[in-house]
Parts: structure tokens; sequence; C-alpha cells
């Protein structure tokens, strides 16, 4: 008996744990350039690693619940897809702040959005925990 969940419940506990990450990494990107002042893109790719970190774990052993194969294998792929997941924040960021007049947070909210259902859940579902 395959005890993996349908691409339907995954696609909904991946949202549960996008928004618990996202979470976590708008709360330390905020405090970062608020409190702290920390330049807008470090503190994107602070955020990010933090976000990662915590989406790594509840993905594993939650949404896809991917216990079979090496485990390090399955992280490493993780690590690729979520630094490719902050170089296309990052890079979103950066172009909407520097060539519009949306403010960093506004702009984040909208890379995050964009990357997180067009890049993130794909690659997670189909990549990292196949």
């Amino acid at each position: 008996m395959d005890t993996k969940p349908n691409i339907i419940v995954s696609f909904l506990r991946y949202n549960v744990v996008a928004v618990f990450a996202t979470f976590v990494d708008f709360l330390v990107f905020v405090f970062l350039i608020e409190v702290i002042n920390v330049w807008y893109i470090g503190a994107t790719i602070i955020a990010a690693i933090s976000g990662g970190i915590v989406a790594y774990f509840l993905n594993q052993n939650w949404v896809f619940m991917s216990k079979e194969g090496r485990l390090s294998k399955q992280a490493i792929k993780f690590f690729i897809v979520w630094g490719s997941s902050i170089l296309l924040n990052t890079t979103g960021l950066y172009l909407i702040v520097e060539n519009t007049q949306i403010n960093e947070i506004i702009s984040k909210i909208i890379v995050a959005v964009v990357v997180g259902l067009g890049f993130n859940f794909l690659m997670n579902k189909f990549y990292v925990f196949k």
C-alpha cells in the first residue's frame, strides 16, 4: 500500500507549509531591514535560508512523506532547488524595487507568490521528493 499522499493532498499540505515557511522568511526579512537595518538583498538571502530550513523538514516529513532513498541526496536536491528559488526571489525583488516605486516588502510578497506557485511546488513534488 502506498502511504504517500496524492497530488491534491500534497498540494494542500505544501501550501500550509509554504505559508508557515514564508511567515518565517518574512519575519526574519522585516526584522533584518526594519530593526537591524540590513540591506534588503542581504536580508532576502538570510530570510530565505531561514524559511528554507523550516520548509525542508516539514516537506520531507509531512507534505511528501519522503523516507525512501538517501536523505543526503534528497537534501542536496532540495537545497539546489531552494538555492534556485533564492536566486529567483532575489533577482525578482531587485528588479521590482530598482525599477518601480513599489517598496521592498510589497515587492517581496509579489515575487514570493509567483516563485512559490510557479517554481517551488513543482520542483519539490517532481524532483526533490518524487
